[in-house]
């Protein structure tokens, strides 16, 4: 998915340095498509979210029991938990992060349409 949503960012990152190429009904179609791949990108981000909080929930209950039964079982579970929340966490700021610049990115595409009245976001910093 990583890759996925870094080559799209660059292909609607493109498209928008040539935007005064652009004709009206471009750019609506181009907001439909955003639209419909930030509904994809909330829907991985919602299942990584549940998949982060199931982890770390476990791993602090594994924690507890650990502190409780002192098992090197159980320690070496924690520290496998631990090792697999790591790298969840980080791909879910990397989702979140992704998204949010296709907000801004749909923003500036509907900000070069006549109608939208939408605030600037080109002093935004990703």
């Amino acid at each position: 998915m990583r890759h996925y949503m870094t080559v799209y960012l660059q292909y609607v990152e493109k498209i928008l340095n040539n935007s005064d190429k652009l004709e009206l009904k471009q750019i609506s179609a181009l907001r439909r498509e955003i639209l419909v791949q930030i509904g994809f990108m909330q829907h991985e981000r919602l299942v990584h979210f549940l998949v982060v909080i199931l982890i770390a929930l476990a791993f602090f209950i594994t924690m507890g029991l650990l502190l409780y039964f002192k098992s090197i079982g159980l320690l070496l579970l924690s520290l496998l938990l631990l090792l697999l929340l790591i790298p969840y966490i980080a791909h879910y700021y990397f989702l979140e992060n992704t998204t949010q610049k296709f907000y801004i990115l749909y923003n500036k595409l509907a900000s070069l349409d006549d109608k939208a009245d939408y605030p600037n976001t080109d002093k935004i910093k990703f």
